[in-house]
């Protein structure tokens, strides 16, 4: 466990939500840009936004790339995010979002893009039980790798064990995972949660071997279901406190 910390050199400031910024491979990288204040979004199930963001959109920055998981739903890109997609060069995301929003580059599952010195890899993530994509729609996770750089593992919106390990196994060593959970669960598939839980996240991080655990996407919506703080507890519970990051709001940490 120490050596892979001490191999990592990740900076990540948490905004809030989904929404992550770190530097990675000379590049500044954004997750799923949400800078609304609370409100609530109307739609086939109506989403409420509890609080807003840590850093204001003023003051994040120039961002090089944003890692866009999904663009169907408000708590991954809300209105100010969207407004935010058109001050970055470039925006990765699936095929579906390519259709729906202009200047983002869709990726198949398995795809590589080279971005500067960094390849970016979509990996698969379901945003659900099994079949759940007419529901839920297309998500995507990513893989990051760059020379002399830890390799990095953006989840998204996923809610499968076993992809992770399929892509654990696949990929080889990952040094950082940032894992989106909170156990969301908006009632579309009773009570089945469609991003990680507290358990379903031990076991996701167990898949990674010793990758450090940064989770994101735990508070500030009323559909999460589950604390940090009861995520930290589980991972205690499990022996693995030691491998759980929980990036404070607003704070600028390495990892």
């Amino acid at each position: 466990m120490t050596e892979t910390i001490e191999r990592t050199s990740l900076q990540a400031l948490h905004i809030g939500g989904p929404t992550l910024r770190f530097r990675y491979g000379g590049l500044t990288w954004l997750t799923d840009p949400t800078f609304d204040e609370p409100g609530d979004y109307p739609g086939p199930v109506t989403l409420h936004k509890l609080t807003g963001p840590a850093v204001p959109v003023a003051q994040v920055g120039a961002v090089d790339v944003v890692l866009l998981s999904h663009d169907q739903h408000a708590d991954n890109l809300d209105h100010s995010g969207r407004e935010f997609l058109d001050s970055v060069e470039t925006v990765l995301s699936t095929p579906d979002a390519a259709e729906r929003l202009n200047g983002v580059r869709g990726m198949a599952n398995w795809e590589t893009a080279v971005v500067g010195a960094v390849t970016v890899t979509a990996v698969p993530a379901l945003h659900g039980p099994e079949g759940c994509e007419p529901v839920t729609g297309v998500v995507t996770g990513f893989v990051l790798q760059a020379a002399g750089e830890p390799t990095v593992y953006v989840s998204g919106d996923n809610a499968s064990v076993d992809l992770v390990g399929e892509i654990a196994e696949r990929v080889g060593r990952i040094d950082v995972a940032i894992l989106f959970v909170g156990a969301a669960n908006p009632g579309a598939f009773g009570d089945t949660d469609v991003t990680l839980n507290a358990r379903t996240a031990v076991q996701a991080a167990a898949k990674l071997g010793d990758a450090v655990i940064v989770p994101v996407h735990g508070e500030g919506w009323a559909h999460f279901t589950e604390t940090l703080d009861h995520l930290a507890r589980t991972f205690e519970y499990a022996g693995r406190a030691q491998q759980l990051r929980i990036p404070p709001l607003g704070q600028e940490i390495g990892v």
